[in-house]
């Protein structure tokens, strides 16, 4: 097996395990509790907590940036935050959901936590084993791993539950997350850049001395900014869809059978085509080349008519997860361009925080907007949000002309 190919495994393996409790808790959970009669805000709102801990992951990662070591590596970080995960989802077997939905709540926080965690450690070690000119591919791969995992436990979910139940869904879960251990032990890679020692006072030292220069610089910011904006047109949507087919009048089922392999295929194959062309571009002008043309998609679901045939909406949907699988390669190739090693952990985790943060304001505005308005209103503000990262894009591809 070559070294690219073992990678590739590696990588959509932990990104599978990543995406499946991901699957659950954004995509199947909204449109259950939605055609349970729950209003969108309340459902956006339980979300919104949810994604805290993955916006503010980057609390977390000095620790893995210190502390890691030759006995303590990152692939030991990751062990150990998926082997939390899935003991911490093992209470969901038997308590009841709506009777004890505060206990289960705490559980899913906890949980969220420790996947957190599990982000960053596999983030750092991506930027360590990956060459600069294989990002966009090796990043096309972990979002095939990723949104096999969101396919099987988001729209799969659904359908799984529907004739399985709950349990045998969650069991499911516990398996995926626990999946990437035997192929994380098998095809490891070596980690670079890290001595022998334990002496983590140096560390220490050394770490703030490299936080003090990036937190200096102007394309820390940027590249932060346009994280937390960028994706505000798609996050809106892809957390609103559950809802908004159920109130275009799609059955639970009709919804599931659309999430599991339609916009997943259609995910990847944007993320596919990306990874193949844009190592070869600007990862700065080919993010905003494909966040403009999520924008006006965005725009035309909008106009869809609430009259127009249900393939024309699923086409629209498609159009989108098209582009959004081209988004997030092109845009995480475009963070771990702006990574400094020294800080593999810490720089890209808080750039990866960015778009978490995203996710949650995204989500409680669209919601609003909806619950104020209308789903269309809720899609055009949000698109037109996301279209204010361009100017960052630009000041960052200007900076790197001028350095290079």
């Amino acid at each position: 097996m070559t070294a690219t190919l073992r990678r590739r495994l590696l990588f959509g393996a932990l990104y599978f395990s990543e995406g499946a409790p991901i699957g659950f808790l954004w995509w199947a959970m909204p449109a259950r509790l939605r055609a349970a009669g729950l209003e969108v805000d309340v459902i956006t709102g339980l979300l919104g907590v949810l994604v805290l801990p993955w916006a503010l992951k980057f609390l977390a990662a000095p620790f893995v940036d210190v502390l890691r070591s030759p006995g303590w590596p990152l692939r030991a970080w990751i062990a150990a935050a998926q082997v939390t995960m899935g003991l911490l989802l093992l209470p969901l077997l038997w308590l009841d959901w709506r009777a004890q939905f505060g206990l289960i709540g705490l559980i899913l926080l906890l949980h969220a936590i420790a996947a957190a965690i599990q982000d960053v450690a596999v983030d750092a070690y991506a930027l360590a084993v990956v060459e600069p000119d294989h990002r966009a591919s090796i990043n096309a791969w972990m979002q095939i791993g990723m949104l096999s995992g969101r396919s099987l436990f988001g729209g799969g979910a659904l359908l799984l539950d529907a004739r399985f139940g709950t349990q045998a869904t969650v069991l499911l879960l516990i398996g995926a997350i626990w999946s990437s251990l035997t192929v994380l032990a098998l095809a490891g890679e070596p980690e670079p850049g890290r001595g022998a020692g334990t002496d983590w006072r140096r560390r220490g030292n050394e770490f703030r001395a490299a936080l003090g220069e990036v937190l200096c610089t102007r394309t820390t910011w940027l590249v932060l900014g346009f994280a937390a904006i960028g994706g505000a047109g798609y996050e809106a949507v892809g957390l609103l869809v559950g809802p908004y087919l159920v109130d275009r009048s799609f059955t639970q089922t009709e919804i599931g059978a659309f999430l599991f392999l339609p916009t997943v295929a259609a995910m990847m194959l944007g993320a596919l085509v990306a990874g193949t062309i844009a190592d070869a571009l600007d990862h700065a002008a080919a993010a905003a080349v494909a966040l403009t043309a999520m924008a006006i998609t965005i725009v035309a679901l909008a106009a869809v008519d609430a009259a127009a045939p249900a393939w024309v909406v699923l086409a629209a949907l498609l159009a989108l997860y098209v582009l959004i699988g081209a988004y997030t390669t092109i845009s995480y190739a475009l963070f771990m361009d702006r990574t400094d090693r020294r800080l593999g952990a810490t720089q890209l985790s808080a750039y990866m925080s960015g778009t978490n943060l995203c996710e949650s304001w995204s989500a409680m505005a669209g919601g609003r907007l909806v619950t104020s308005g209308s789903y269309a209103t809720a899609f055009v503000v949000m698109a037109m949000a996301s279209l204010a990262a361009l100017p960052l894009l630009g000041a960052l591809r200007a900076g790197r002309s001028r350095s290079a």
